[in-house]
C-alpha cells in the first residue's frame, strides 16, 4: 500500500478543490463574460462603418456605445448583487449568462447605431452578475488557504476569452463574431446544471438576517469608506482598457508609432499580459501571505508602464504592442481586487458587493472617458490635436493611478481571513 507524504496529500487537496464544478464552471463563465465584454472594442471600427459612420464619428460613436454597456453594467451589477444576496449565487450566474447572451445574438442584426446602443445597454447588464457571484461562490466554498488560488484561475482563464474574441474577429465578420458568443455563452448554461450553492449562503438564508441591503453600506460611514476605497483601487485598469487600448489607434498616430496600430490586437496582447498577472498575482498573493503589499507592486508597476506608453514617440508597432502586453502584466491584479471586496463584507451583502464593486469601476469608464473628452477639448485651445489627446490621457492616467494608491493606503488586509460571518 502507497503511503503519500504531507507534501502530496496538500498538493492533491489544492489541486481537487481547484477543479472543483464551481472553480471550473466560474471560470469558463467569466471566460465567456470577457469575450462579450471587449469584443466590441475589437469590433468599434469595421461594425461602425458598416452602418455608415466614418472619420471622428466612429471615435465619438464608440465611446458613446462603450459609455452606454457600462452604464448597464452599473446598473447590472446593482441588481444582481441584491439578487445574489437574497435568492442565491446561483441565480445570478444562471440569469445573467442567459441575458447577455440574447442580447449578443440580437447585437449581431442591428441595422442602426440606436438599436446598436440599446442592445448594448441591455448585454451590459447581464454581463454585470457574472465575476462578483463566481467569485463570492468560490471564495465561500473553497477553504481559505485556497481563495486566492481560486479566484486567480477564475480570472486568468476569464481574461483569457479576450484573445478568443481577437482570433474570432480575425476570421469572420462583427455579425458572427457577436453570434458566436452569445452561442458560447447558452452552451454554457448547460454546464451549470448539478452545481452547488454555497453552504454559507444557505446558513445564513434559514435565519432572519436582513440580506442583499444595497443601502445598508452607506449608512455606516466606516462601510461606506470601506466600499468605496475597494471601488477606486480598480480604476485603473479600466483606465487602460477603456482609453489606452480601445483608443490605441487614435493614440498611436498621435504618439507617431511607425506603421498602423489595430485596437483589436492591441487588446490582444494586454489581455494576454493580463491573463499571466492575475494568475501570477494570486500565486504571489499565497506566498507573500498578503493581498495589498500585491496590489501595491502592482500598481507601480501600472504606473511605470502608462509612462512607457506616452513616451514611445516613433517607435514600431512591435514596440508598442509589447508595451501593451506589459501593461496587462502589470495590471494584472484584477482577480486580488475582486477578491478582496469579497473577504471585507459578511454573507449576507458578500455578493452585492463583490457584484457591484467591478462593475462601478466598470461604470467609472464613463466619467473617465468624459473626462478625458474634456480635458482633450480644453487642452485642443493650446495643443495641437494630437498633442491634446496625449496630454489628456497621460493626466487622466495620474489621477486615476494616485486615487488607486491612496484607496489602498486605508484597506485592511483579509489574506486567510474567516468569512463566515454577517454584516450587522
Amino acid at each position: 500500500m502507497e503511503v503519500r507524504s504531507p507534501e502530496s496529500i496538500a498538493r492533491h487537496s489544492v489541486i481537487s478543490n481547484l477543479l472543483s464544478a464551481a472553480v471550473v464552471v466560474s471560470a469558463l463563465g467569466y471566460f465567456v463574460d470577457i469575450y462579450d465584454l471587449v469584443l466590441f472594442s475589437i469590433i468599434r471600427v469595421p461594425s461602425l462603418q458598416s452602418l455608415g459612420l466614418k472619420g471622428s464619428a466612429i471615435l465619438d460613436t464608440g465611446i458613446y456605445l462603450l459609455n452606454v454597456q457600462m452604464a448597464g453594467m452599473l446598473l447590472g451589477g446593482i441588481a444582481w448583487g441584491i439578487l445574489g444576496d437574497k435568492k442565491g449565487r446561483l441565480s445570478v450566474l444562471f440569469g445573467s449568462i442567459l441575458l447577455y447572451s440574447l442580447a449578443n445574438i440580437a447585437n449581431g442584426f442591428v441595422q442602426t447605431v440606436e438599436q446598436y446602443a440599446v442592445l448594448r445597454f441591455i448585454a451590459g447588464l447581464g454581463l454585470a452578475g457574472e465575476l462578483g457571484a463566481g467569485v463570492t461562490l468560490v471564495s465561500e466554498l473553497l477553504p481559505k488557504e485556497y481563495r486566492g488560488y481560486g479566484t486567480a484561475l477564475i480570472t486568468s482563464v476569464g481574461v483569457a476569452g479576450a484573445t478568443l474574441a481577437w482570433f474570432i474577429a480575425q476570421e469572420f465578420g462583427w455579425q458572427t463574431c457577436f453570434w458566436i458568443g452569445g452561442g458560447l455563452g447558452l452552451v454554457l448554461l448547460i454546464l451549470r446544471i448539478g452545481i452547488l450553492e454555497s453552504g454559507m449562503f444557505v446558513k445564513v438564508a434559514a435565519t432572519t438576517v436582513r440580506r442583499g441591503s444595497f443601502f445598508s453600506l452607506f449608512t455606516s460611514r466606516s462601510r461606506f469608506t470601506k466600499y468605496l476605497r475597494c471601488i477606486l483601487i480598480g480604476l485603473p485598469t479600466w483606465y487602460l482598457v477603456g482609453i489606452l487600448m480601445t483608443l490605441a489607434p487614435e493614440l498611436s498616430k498621435a504618439l507617431d508609432v511607425t506603421g498602423n496600430i489595430s485596437g483589436g490586437e492591441s487588446i490582444f496582447w494586454f489581455y494576454i499580459g493580463l491573463t499571466i498577472g492575475n494568475l501570477a498575482s494570486g500565486v504571489i498573493s499565497q506566498l507573500l501571505k498578503s493581498r495589498r503589499k500585491v496590489v501595491l507592486i502592482f500598481l507601480v508597476s501600472t504606473a511605470t508602464f502608462v509612462g512607457a506608453y506616452f513616451l514611445q514617440h516613433g517607435t514600431t508597432p512591435e514596440i508598442f504592442y509589447s508595451i501593451c502586453l506589459f501593461m496587462g502584466i502589470s495590471s494584472g491584479y484584477w482577480a486580488l481586487f475582486v477578491t478582496i471586496a469579497a473577504e471585507q463584507f459578511g454573507t449576507n451583502v458578500r455578493a452585492t458587493v463583490a457584484t457591484t464593486v467591478p462593475n462601478f469601476v466598470r461604470g467609472a469608464l464613463v466619467p473617465i472617458a468624459l473626462v478625458f473628452q474634456w480635458m482633450k477639448g480644453i487642452l485642443a485651445s493650446s495643443y495641437s490635436s494630437s498633442q491634446a489627446l496625449i496630454y489628456s490621457g497621460v493626466i487622466v492616467g495620474v489621477v486615476t493611478i494616485g486615487i488607486a494608491l491612496f484607496a489602498l493606503s486605508g484597506l485592511h488586509e483579509t489574506f486567510g481571513k474567516d468569512l463566515d460571518y454577517v454584516e450587522t
